[in-house]
């Protein structure tokens, strides 16, 4: 486990996931299954702040599209 000033000195990688759901993720490891970085790389304070700016919808994509009345889609 990593503490606050290794956080400070490591860079990240935004990623999100099928369902449209962001998360950060340290930039020097491979992306976790089921998600794909989003193209933003930075620090841990400057990828949360692009986190807040975009991820405006916390619903997943699937729960959005049957409010909407879309028919379900296979990813």
């Amino acid at each position: 486990m990593t503490n606050a000033a290794d956080d400070e000195r490591l860079s990240y990688s935004v990623v999100v996931n099928h369902e449209e759901q962001y998360s950060i993720w340290p930039a020097e490891r491979p992306v976790p299954a089921g998600w794909r970085a989003e193209g933003t790389t930075g620090s841990r304070e400057d990828c949360l702040a692009h986190v807040e700016r975009v991820w405006v919808d916390m619903r997943p994509l699937s729960l959005r599209r049957h409010l909407d009345g879309e028919p379900d889609r296979v990813a």
